[in-house]
């Protein structure tokens, strides 16, 4: 069986050296969610980005990249 924690450890990591690749992918998916919700749910789907970013570390990288 897959080894899903050490998977998702590499995933986090790899966002967290990325984070602007990151960020810009989360952008795309939330346009394709808000496209195909017609608008209707923006809060919830821009939520669920941040989450998947905070998630993956991604925020927290961004925020020291703009510091240095």
């Amino acid at each position: 069986m897959p080894d899903f924690g050490g998977l998702i450890n590499k995933v986090k990591d790899l966002a967290g050296k990325h984070p602007d690749q990151v960020h810009e992918g989360v952008d795309k998916a939330e346009d394709v969610a808000k496209e195909k919700t017609g608008d209707k749910y923006d809060d919830q789907i821009e939520k669920g980005g941040e989450k998947v970013e905070g998630y993956l570390g991604a925020d927290q990288a961004a925020e020291t990249d703009e510091q240095k």
